[in-house]
């Protein structure tokens, strides 16, 4: 073996041996553990119908069901943010205080009577709180996340073409569906978890996404027709039924929903994007590599 080749061994070997050291020492450190407790969202495909308004020749119509692909693992709160969790936000001054429907609520419980803008707001400060990403769900990654408590929007499309039609058969099916929610929030976990692990997610709080609403004409396969009008005054809001909420609605019982019956209570739950494992320590490695042998 030539000396170049010598060289080139022994930098590529010791390249290796800090890799691995980086690795196991303070190049590689596990994340904090977080204040909350989290359930991992592995990154998969499903069959998810889109949320919004969709017409059809100027009729009324469900939204297409596209196979939907959620590109990159997530972790997601496994409860609501509490009372007291946001309390703290108001304290720090980065959060309004609690609206009327919860100036009595208990601590533990899930914090309600907050508005699209009052989640968003505790997102930015928990996020600078914990140094990390924290932010609401899309519609879609809480769909995805809660499989087979997610229940999206009854169809209707069989009850009559007329827009009336239609928003009376959604509006007695929501009412027949929500009629046993009882008012009175349970402590965490109290309606049960899902599959993943996640609680109370068919519970009587109904959660914010970030999903902005939408109005769109469909083709006869179900294409989009043109851009669409896209509402991000108007969010998405999942729970027992989908629905949609005035952003700066804290009550939508007292008016501010846009379709069906109104959630009983408005609540939110954060997710963060989760890096990849492997891809993590790929990046290590090569890293590593590089500032040692100098590629």
């Amino acid at each position: 073996m030539g000396p170049l080749m010598k060289m080139m061994r022994s930098k590529w070997m010791l390249a290796g041996t800090l890799s691995v050291v980086m690795l196991a020492g303070q190049g590689f450190r596990a994340p904090d553990p977080d204040p909350v407790a989290v359930v991992r969202v592995e990154a998969g495909r499903f069959a998810y119908r889109a949320s919004g308004d969709f017409t059809r020749a100027g009729r009324q119509v469900d939204g297409p069901v596209r196979e939907t692909r959620i590109a990159r693992p997530f972790a997601m709160m496994k409860n609501h943010v509490t009372a007291a969790d946001y309390d703290r936000c108001v304290a720090a001054g980065a959060c309004a205080p609690r609206g009327d429907a919860d100036r009595a609520g208990r601590p533990d419980r899930a914090v309600i009577g907050v508005s699209h803008l009052d989640a968003t707001a505790y997102a930015r400060w928990f996020a600078q709180r914990t140094g990390r990403p924290w932010r609401l769900p899309t519609d879609a990654e809480w769909a995805f996340a809660a499989g087979s408590k997610f229940t999206g929007e009854p169809s209707t499309e069989a009850t009559g073409t007329g827009f009336a039609e239609r928003w009376i058969a959604r509006y007695e099916r929501e009412a027949e569906a929500s009629a046993a929610v009882e008012t009175a929030l349970r402590p965490p976990g109290g309606f049960g978890a899902n599959e993943r692990g996640l609680d109370d997610l068919d519970g009587n709080v109904w959660e914010w996404t970030d999903s902005c609403f939408v109005r769109q004409a469909l083709d006869t396969k179900g294409r989009a027709i043109g851009p669409g009008t896209v509402n991000c005054g108007v969010r998405v809001v999942e729970g027992r039924h989908r629905t949609y909420v005035t952003d700066f609605i804290r009550d939508a019982r007292a008016g501010g929903c846009a379709a069906g019956v109104p959630p009983t209570h408005l609540g939110f739950r954060l997710v963060r994007d989760e890096p990849d494992l492997v891809a993590r320590i790929e990046e290590r490695v090569r890293r590593g590599f590089g500032r040692v042998a100098g590629l």
